[in-house]
């Protein structure tokens, strides 16, 4: 009897080993996948960063010759904040992603007092004021509301995960929050209010929130953003606009026109780098907002659906990372912030195209602006670090 109790243990024995090699093998696919999703991630924002920085010095060459006698004037500054960035994005990267949002409660009601110093004592630049600073040196509080909301709210749903048809404890508390820091923006920025509610929508719908609650808010509270929007007449007459550039194409509708003709001029491979002419004088702020159309004028329909390629990849890598991510913190985090930067790509090109209304929100790493950079660049860190111990 022994030789055949021998061969079954011995059968036994294979077969579990066999079943080990298959899992170290599986286990280390994984981890190949990952380190290279990660590494793409990496090359996407690097990508778009470099080519935006080319784009800010083409787009802003004419403006910055014309106001202070030199084309590198804001290319300089962008290289800066680039710069800057770059190596915020590499310290967040390193450090464990649940350190940060110990600091999420008093990052959001510093952001709140600072919202509040903008009504007050905040500087107008064209005809808004978003801008506390001396000077020409100047921080967006609107911009740091974006990561403060996301670490506040990836905080909360995370910790209460077991718990988020309770709304209550999830839907109520982030709510109220989100009205009350967009309320301080919506003031100045209509756009950035939005952005920042579509955002927390984004991370509630996936913390599991149940969709009927979700819809209860999200229909008055579109309701009320449109009425908001109707009732103060520059709002209305920019919504009216993209509905018919048009009708008013010296006034309301100018800036839609100007984009759609520098973004139709290019062709498929566009005039070339540096040969746009809606920047000399023709398209406002075609550095900042509307660099878009820039892009498309200068390398094409090719070159813009490269852009958009970007940003898509950027989406799916973001979405897989939140999907790897260890635990419920992780997930949301990087579902937080990977809705904040295609969302606000997607709103930005829009608005360039006459797709959608002018929210006065920048093309992420594109755009020209330091707040932008540096605090995007703070949550792409975050969602590399949790990207590093995605399983």
């Amino acid at each position: 009897m022994n030789p055949p109790q021998t061969s079954v243990y011995l059968g036994s024995r294979s077969r579990s080993a066999r079943a080990e090699a298959r899992k170290r093998r599986t286990e280390e696919a994984a981890r190949r996948a990952n380190r290279r999703a990660y590494a793409l991630l990496v090359l996407v924002v690097a990508i778009l960063n470099l080519f935006g920085l080319v784009m800010v010095l083409s787009a802003s060459s004419v403006t910055a010759i014309d106001q202070y006698g030199s084309p590198w004037y804001f290319f300089q500054r962008q290289a800066l904040w680039v710069s800057l960035g770059a190596a915020v994005a590499f310290v967040t990267s390193r450090v464990d992603y649940h350190k940060w949002v110990r600091g999420a409660r008093p990052l959001l009601v510093l952001v709140v007092v600072l919202l509040v110093l903008v009504q007050l004592v905040g500087q107008e630049v064209n005809g808004s004021r978003r801008w506390l600073g001396i000077g020409s040196f100047g921080i967006q509080p609107s911009e740091f509301a974006k990561l403060a909301m996301i670490l506040f709210c990836g905080e909360l749903l995370a910790r209460r995960a077991d718990r988020v048809d309770r709304t209550r404890l999830t839907l109520r508390p982030v709510m109220v929050v989100t009205a009350l820091v967009a309320g301080l923006i919506v003031v100045e920025n209509l756009g950035t209010a939005i952005l920042i509610a579509g955002i927390v929508v984004g991370m509630l719908f996936v913390a599991g929130t149940p969709l009927r609650s979700l819809l209860s808010v999200m229909v008055p509270a579109s309701g009320g953003a449109f009425t908001l929007a109707m009732l103060v007449p520059y709002r209305r007459s920019r919504i009216l606009a993209f509905l018919d550039p048009w009708a008013d194409p010296q006034a309301a509708g100018y800036q839609y026109i100007q984009a759609l003709v520098s973004a139709s001029s290019g062709g498929w491979l566009g005039r070339g780098l540096g040969a746009s002419r809606e920047k000399f004088g023709w398209l406002p702020y075609a550095h900042t907002d509307f660099i878009f159309a820039i892009i498309s004028e200068e390398v094409g329909v090719v070159g813009a659906f490269a852009v958009i390629g970007l940003f898509a990849t950027f989406g799916v890598l973001g979405a897989r990372t939140a999907f790897h991510a260890p635990d419920a913190l992780g997930r949301m985090l990087a579902a937080g912030t990977t809705i904040w930067v295609v969302l606000q790509a997607v709103v930005n090109m829009g608005a360039v195209l006459a797709l959608l209304p002018i929210t006065g929100v920048p093309l992420p790493f594109v755009s020209f602006g330091g707040s932008s950079m540096v605090v995007t660049m703070f949550a792409v860190g975050i969602l590399l670090n949790v990207a590093r111990q995605a399983k």
